[in-house]
């Protein structure tokens, strides 16, 4: 089976022994991926926008899922989701400008998007600065109609809102208790809990009742 596109790097699936893929995208789960992230970041909004420090790094990076983008061995885009009650909401996009003649902004940005769809979402929301309004709506993302007036960080921003349609087997209630313990973002695979099924139960807690 194919990877989603939010899963498209790293060693295949079917062949453990296969080169690693060459251009992909993955969600960042260690320290070391949060380490590329803030690295594009800081190399795109901090050097090349003079963004500072305290405002590009928010306060919202450890309650956010973070997507990388890959070209070869090299963490070359990244892109920020976070998720709210009955929408999802996409930003920080970021890509290295030695990589930005490649589709990688394009493919990230698609990516985040099946990750919300994944989810169970059919609205995502974004601030787009206004120079990228065109960007975003290659996706199908349209300005709001009741745009409200948005300035940070020595930019002006318009409100964006993608609707999509729901995803065939989104993540709910009914899914495989199992696909919901896997690693975020690769729910398509058995994850290292499943694994640990063969072994017998031998906790010692194991038939005892709570005080």
């Amino acid at each position: 089976m194919k990877p989603p596109i939010y899963a498209s790097y790293g060693q295949s699936d079917a062949d453990p022994e296969a080169p690693r893929k060459p251009y992909g995208i993955k969600v960042a789960r260690t320290l070391d991926d949060m380490m590329k992230v803030v690295a594009i970041r800081a190399a795109v909004f901090m050097s090349e926008q003079t963004c500072p420090y305290l405002e590009e790094f928010d306060g919202n990076d450890f309650s956010a899922t973070h997507l990388i983008g890959y070209m070869g061995d090299e963490p070359a885009a990244c892109l920020r989701a976070r998720f709210f009650a009955s929408f999802a909401k996409l930003e920080r996009l970021a890509v290295r400008h030695e990589f930005r003649n490649s589709r990688l902004s394009f493919d990230i940005v698609w990516a985040g998007i099946e990750l919300a769809r994944k989810k169970g979402y059919t609205q995502i929301y974004g601030h787009a600065q206004d120079r990228l309004v065109k960007f975003w709506s290659r996706f199908g993302a349209r300005p709001m109609g009741d745009n409200r007036k948005l300035v940070f960080s020595d930019y002006s921003y318009t409100e964006m809102l993608l609707e999509v349609e729901p995803h065939p087997d989104p993540l709910t209630l009914d899914s495989d208790p199992y696909e919901l313990i896997r690693p975020e973002g690769e729910w398509h695979k058995p994850g290292v809990l499943e694994r640990s099924v063969a072994r017998p139960v031998t906790s010692p807690m194991h038939g005892r009742e709570a005080a």
